[in-house]
């Protein structure tokens, strides 16, 4: 079988322009993957292309094969995995990129090689060193030979924005005569506003012969905060396939982010008049992969899979959220995979908040008892970043939620062996004059601390959330460690600081336990009625 043969039936015979439909490209596995601090091993490499695969993206570009032994390795493991999206391998317009990523994508069900080159004056003079018609001549060869081993072949003109236009349109037709299916024009660097983007897809439109019969595709940087924006004018101006990353990871300040793009596709559906194939629903679950598999995490304020995308303290705006959820929100969480909103109670929060969270908890005070739970809430507020569940049950219980005790940490001894197991042993005493202390054997240090203490205080913790982070420099630096574990179908929260990080881990994960063993068993609703 001719592996041409096939690249219409699987893209649904929709080329050109005139498709309802934006095909999503995603480059997390080779533009991601390369930029430091976000590499992957193929095992890793293949998870994350998995849950890609679940999302529903339509092209998952895999890696450079070229570039090293392992990334052919994994482009061909995710070749020969795959079923649902087309698997495409970057390369160079050389004999040996293409060859070489031919042969990772052999068993590959649909596959695309993305051939590139640089078309722009400044790239044309100081990079490659090349005239015009060398340019064109390495295009017309490089797509010659791609096609015969592969399903489809993918022309990407480096730095395109700040490449003559005539002569982008001059590559782009010779690219399409020698058999190039997708046209991308990428904004290399990050440079061209989203008025500029608009206008030269839609020239490009009108002047590269054989338009009518190629997808023209966006693949923008972010280093002026525009890549998203630049991404969805090209669409507005009919580029009909989108270059992106989950999380916006990429080269320098990263890469256009798939779930920004997709989520205003979908919002905005009205206006822009297309849509994605994209499960939207797993958008939040993507992000957290990729940033468990690279350590990364991702910035708070991040939009649509941040922390605080659907989270609201002030007060103004929970008000208008128990109200009515438009009023702030133009878009579910639960579109984007996140379970719920958020109404964080800080400083900023007012009284309808924190008598609705009150009640969830099982708490209805009058108005007088809510006067004094409010003013409470408000000092605690004024130290804390965020008030937690349990913090609201102890003042509404008259407790101090920032007491310590019952169990206090006396002794502590850890050991790590090299290509084994650690072990850790704990001793505790309790307010109430006994002691106790255990062992334990974990993965790692931090793991046997958790158990011995689990094991000495008689509790069940689930490990949900675990960060640690400097609070000042230097060799004796402190550190500090976040911890959120589940017990009893609730998450509690714990923090520890100390100069060993260890001990902030042992701090953190008392703090929950003795979090717990202060409160008492549920009230009622009446019982509590006049608290």
């Amino acid at each position: 079988m001719n592996p041409q043969n096939t690249a219409a039936s699987h893209d649904d015979g929709a080329q050109g322009d005139a498709s309802d439909r934006v095909r999503i490209f995603d480059t997390t596995l080779r533009d991601g993957e390369q930029t430091p601090g976000f590499s992957m091993d193929r095992r890793a490499k293949l998870r994350m292309a998995q849950m890609l695969e679940a999302l529903g993206v339509d092209v998952l570009e895999a890696g450079f094969p070229q570039a090293s032994p392992d990334d052919f390795a994994a482009v061909s493991e995710i070749a020969r995995t795959l079923q649902g999206p087309t698997i495409c391998a970057l390369a160079r317009c050389v004999p040996g990129d293409i060859d070489s990523a031919g042969r990772a994508l052999e068993r590959a069900r649909h596959s695309r090689i993305h051939l590139f080159l640089s078309t722009s004056p400044l790239h044309r003079e100081h990079k490659l060193g090349m005239s015009k018609a060398q340019v064109l001549d390495a295009a017309v060869a490089a797509i010659e030979r791609a096609r015969g081993l592969c399903h489809e072949v993918e022309f990407s003109a480096e730095d395109s924005t700040r490449t003559e236009p005539d002569f982008l349109a001059e590559v782009f037709s010779a690219a399409v005569a020698a058999g190039a299916t997708t046209l991308n024009a990428p904004d290399t660097v990050g440079y061209t506003t989203p008025a500029e983007m608009a206008e030269r897809f839609a020239w490009l439109r009108r002047n590269v012969k054989g338009a009518e019969r190629v997808v023209f595709s966006c693949h923008c940087h972010n280093d002026l905060g525009m890549a998203v924006a630049n991404s969805l004018a090209a669409v507005g101006a009919g580029a009909r396939q989108v270059e992106c990353t989950i999380n916006g990871i990429g080269e320098r300040a990263g890469n256009a982010a798939l779930e920004e793009i997709v989520m205003a596709l979908k919002v905005r559906a009205a206006h822009f008049g297309v849509d994605t194939r994209i499960d939207t629903r797993k958008l939040y679950p993507a992000s957290r992969l990729l940033s468990q598999l690279t350590g990364q995490a991702v910035q708070r304020n991040k939009a649509i899979v941040g922390e605080n995308a659907f989270a609201h303290e002030s007060g103004i705006h929970q008000h208008g959220m128990l109200k009515h959820r438009d009023t702030y929100e133009i878009m579910r969480p639960q579109d984007v995979g996140i379970a719920e909103t958020k109404l964080v109670l800080g400083k900023h929060s007012g009284r309808a908040a924190l008598r609705q969270r009150l009640q969830a908890l099982g708490h209805a005070p009058d108005e007088a008892a809510m006067d004094g739970i409010f003013a409470r809430f408000k000092t605690l507020a004024d130290r804390k970043r965020e008030v937690h569940d349990e913090d609201l049950e102890a003042i509404a219980l008259g407790q101090d939620p920032d007491a310590l005790g019952p169990w206090r940490l006396v002794q502590l001894n850890t050991s790590t062996h090299l290509g084994g197991s650690a072990s850790a042993s704990v001793r505790l005493r309790h307010d109430d004059g006994r002691e106790a202390g255990e062992a334990a054997i974990g993965d790692g240090p931090v793991d046997a601390v958790l158990r011995a203490i689990e094991r000495a205080t008689g509790s069940d913790l689930q490990l949900t959330d675990f960060q640690v982070r400097a609070v000042s420099e230097g060799g004796d630096a402190q550190g500090q460690a976040r911890l959120t574990a589940r017990h009893d179908a609730r998450d509690w929260r714990g923090h520890g600081v100390s100069t060993d990080i260890v001990e902030a881990t042992a701090q953190a994960a008392l703090a929950i336990v003795n979090r717990i063993a202060r409160q008492v068993p549920a009230a009622t609703p009446a019982a509590v009625a006049n608290l």
